[in-house]
């Protein structure tokens, strides 16, 4: 078995999609036709979005995403050269800053903000 991708139920996968490409400079991998699923050029793992409509039809229960809740107990971690320039493009195309870019004891760089859903999302250097 091997980790082939992360979906994260969103209210609208189209402004999720042009979001990531913004502020993390992402590709477009796939987007359904019908806009209620899309994912991004990642690498080897796939990061993808579905419609909340969507894991209402599989009968998933689960919290909303939302900038105005606590954001749910998981992140997404994209690795950059450069988080402090990474961090402040986010930020400057509409990432919400959660933990500006520190140096950690093991000495990996991270940073924290929070997407256009109120998603977790850290930014970082490879450890």
């Amino acid at each position: 078995m091997k980790f082939g991708y992360l979906i994260i139920y969103v209210p609208n996968v189209h402004e999720t999609i042009k979001f990531y490409e913004s502020a993390f400079k992402l590709s477009i991998k796939f987007i359904h036709e019908e806009g209620s699923y899309g994912e991004l050029d990642t690498g080897d793992t796939i990061l993808a979005f579905a419609s909340e409509s969507v894991r209402d039809m599989n009968s998933i229960k689960a919290t909303d995403n939302r900038t105005t809740e606590l954001p749910a107990g998981a992140e997404i971690g994209l690795v950059t050269d450069d988080v402090q320039k990474s961090y402040d493009h986010a930020i400057e195309t509409g990432a919400m800053p959660i933990k500006p870019p520190h140096l950690m004891p093991w000495g990996q760089t991270i940073s924290y903000v929070r997407d256009c859903n109120g998603f977790l999302v850290e930014i970082c250097s490879k450890i």
